[in-house]
C-alpha cells in the first residue's frame, strides 16, 4: 500500500454497472481519487532514450502504476467514508496538466454503492 493513506476495510472497484450476484441495496454518490505528479527531468531524459533506441519505459510505468494505486485507494476512502463497500462504474483518466504539460494527473470516479 502507498505510503501516507490508513489502511481500510477492503472496498470492491469494477468499472461494470453492478457487481454480478451481489444486489446493490444503496447508492451513496459520486466518488473520486486524483493524483498529479511532477515531472522529474531525469526521468523524462532517460526515457526519451529508451524510446529512442527501443524498449519499455519502466521508470515511467512505476509511476503511472504507483499513481493509479493513490488514486483508486483515495476514491476507495471516500467510498468508506459514506458507508459503502462498492465502486461501481469507475472511469480511470490520464491527463498532462501545467505550464508546457509538467505534470501528470491521474483521476478515477465512480459511484459509491453498499452492496
Amino acid at each position: 500500500m502507498p505510503a501516507n493513506l490508513p489502511s481500510r476495510r477492503v472496498i470492491l472497484v469494477t468499472t461494470t454497472p453492478g457487481i454480478e450476484g451481489r444486489p446493490i441495496k444503496d447508492y451513496l454518490g459520486l466518488v473520486s481519487g486524483e493524483i498529479i505528479l511532477g515531472a522529474n527531468v531525469f526521468r523524462d531524459m532517460f526515457a526519451g532514450l529508451r524510446d529512442f533506441f527501443g524498449g519499455r519505459a519502466a521508470s515511467y510505468e512505476r509511476v503511472l502504476e504507483d499513481a493509479r494505486a493513490r488514486a483508486v485507494q483515495e476514491m476507495q476512502a471516500k467510498c468508506d467514508e459514506r458507508g459503502g463497500n462498492a465502486v461501481v462504474g469507475v472511469d480511470l483518466d490520464y491527463e498532462v496538466v501545467g505550464q508546457k504539460g509538467s505534470m501528470l494527473m491521474v483521476t478515477v470516479t465512480g459511484t459509491a454503492v453498499r452492496i
